[in-house]
């Protein structure tokens, strides 16, 4: 679909219902707990990988010059690092988190649909890789805007935010600018909603620490699945029906 159809759709479907999205992403975390444990494992490595990535340089530089930060003038190399490695590397570390996000929602939609998958790396293609890398530079550029507002902003902006890697899997013909667009759009429309579910399935998710603490990394992706069912009842898919889902069926494999 094109935007303007995504966003057609946006607008005439009706309002999300809170308790709907609430009990379906109950039952669909009853079978998806798995493969999103595996998503938070891939991202932590994922994310520790490029931050031992990121400060490679400057443990080098303390092995072999280490009287290079004892000067009162910062060594070239630290200023590089802040002003051009850095914001690289955080840049690399949202795009592989919202790619990573990505293939978990492809898995939740097979699971819906009683497909089997394991797609947590399907998105890490060029096509997609380019349009997370666009989208990470957005979202670091609206959480520093809303980190100005006083910090509300981020509460505000927390929700259509969350929608970007939902579209990213599903939505192929939106550019990055358009991605962003169909989340603020699907966001604003159902705000309080969205807000409302995930930061109960939050506090929920957060029982997992009764389970010896590592138990929340079991149950960290609950306060994710609602958004699966934000996009699945206020866009839909383009075609829905188990014909059609079973004929994608060795797609999913």
């Amino acid at each position: 679909m094109n935007f303007y159809n995504v966003e057609g759709k946006i607008i005439t479907k009706p309002a999300l219902d809170f308790g709907d999205i609430f009990n379906k992403s109950i039952e669909l975390f009853k079978v998806v707990w798995l493969p999103g444990f595996v998503t938070v494992l891939f991202s932590a490595l994922l994310t520790l990988l490029l931050v031992l990535v990121m400060y490679t340089p400057l443990i080098a530089l303390g092995i072999f010059n280490a009287e290079a930060f004892e000067r009162q003038d910062p060594p070239i190399i630290y200023t590089l690092f802040s002003m051009v490695i850095m914001p690289i590397i955080m840049m690399c570390i949202f795009a592989a988190n919202l790619l990573l996000m990505a293939g978990f929602y492809r898995i939740c939609r097979a699971k819906d649909a009683k497909l089997n998958t394991d797609g947590h790396f399907y998105y890490f293609k060029k096509q997609y890789m380019v349009k997370a890398f666009i989208l990470a530079s957005i979202t670091i550029g609206l959480a520093i805007v809303g980190m100005l507002a006083c910090g509300v902003g981020l509460i505000y902006l927390g929700v259509p935010l969350a929608l970007l890697p939902v579209f990213l899997a599903f939505e192929e013909e939106l550019s990055a600018l358009e991605i962003v667009k169909a989340s603020f759009a699907l966001g604003n429309k159902n705000w309080l909603v969205l807000f409302g579910v995930t930061f109960v399935m939050g506090l929920i998710a957060q029982l997992g620490v009764i389970l010896c603490v590592v138990g929340v990394l079991f149950t960290a992706m609950l306060a994710r699945i609602p958004i699966y069912y934000a996009y699945k009842n206020g866009v839909g898919f383009a075609d829905e029906t188990e014909d059609r889902l079973k004929a994608l069926a060795p797609d999913f494999e």
